[in-house]
């Protein structure tokens, strides 16, 4: 069945849990409303033209409440699309049939975007990036201004330590797609793997730290051999003695590179909080 009726019991299992494996698209309404008597027609007709490409699933806003609540709706008819698990799409009031076929077909990846998904499945399973990267420049062929595939293609590039072709990707890149989060994360991951490439054995810094704790260079370096093997913790400790030691060194070096292991790490979680109190902490002494 391509039309099911959900409640407040079923809405979880139904909408949230099965919008992982097809989109799932939500028409709430009540018996009373005469749009919605205009555009559930419209749904019921192109969910079974779609063959399951989606579900429709129909709650009574009347009777669930608590769910019209949940999702903010305040007008009828209101249709809500979920995939993965979450709200992606959405609209209030009765559309015609072509607004309505617009509205759904934006749910379905586009050719390039399937093969941007396959490039990075093949990636993960193989960790060749052979096939990958021709997957990504077929993609980005079909959709040359779909800059999430420049983005992918930057990232893949990276994971291969190719990283002039992956710098050279990101400066294309539009300004406001630059200061995107990802791309921020990106970049931050660039120069640190690129420092870790550059960088002497761990052993070998290790043992010039033994030596001479001063070695600042040493320290930096041991800090970016670190960030490269996802030892972070050891990364910031280094990083920040190296703060407390001398905060000009570099031109403010290891301060900086703190901040892009923050924005590789995405600017959150315990461990970026608790390394921002110990620099604030550092730089007030």
């Amino acid at each position: 069945m391509h039309i099911v009726e959900v409640d407040a019991r079923t809405f979880d299992p139904v909408v949230i849990e099965g919008s992982k494996k097809t989109p799932v698209v939500v028409d709430f309404w009540a018996p009373w409303c005469a749009p919605c008597r205009a555009l559930t027609p419209i749904l019921e007709k192109l969910a079974a033209e779609y063959d399951g490409r989606f579900i429709l699933a129909k709650v009574n806003s009347d009777e669930n409440p608590e769910l019209s609540a949940r999702y903010g709706v305040r007008g009828i008819p209101s249709v809500k699309a979920f995939s993965d698990g979450r709200v992606v799409d959405e609209f209030t009031g009765a559309l015609p049939e072509r607004a309505v076929r617009e509205f759904l077909d934006r749910l379905f990846p586009t050719p390039a975007q399937e093969l941007l998904t396959e490039a990075f499945s093949l990636y993960a399973q193989t960790h060749d990036a052979t096939r990958p990267l021709e997957l990504l420049a077929q993609s980005s062929e079909l959709e040359p201004a779909n800059e999430e595939v420049q983005i992918a293609r930057a990232a893949l590039l990276t994971e291969i330590r190719r990283y002039d072709e992956a710098r050279g990707i990101i400066a294309k890149l539009a300004p406001l797609t630059q200061m995107d989060e990802r791309v921020s994360a990106l970049k931050a991951k660039l120069d640190l793997a690129q420092g870790a490439a550059e960088a002497p054995s761990e052993e070998r810094l290790t043992q010039r730290l033994a030596e001479n704790p001063s070695d600042m260079e040493a320290r930096l370096q041991l800090a970016h051999v670190n960030v490269a093997r996802k030892a972070y913790r050891e990364a910031l400790e280094h990083l920040l003695e190296a703060v407390r030691a001398d905060r000009r060194y570099g031109d403010d070096v290891a301060r900086k590179t703190m901040l892009k292991v923050f924005e590789l790490l995405g600017n959150q979680g315990e461990l970026v909080s608790e390394f921002r109190r110990k620099l604030a902490t550092a730089m007030n002494q």
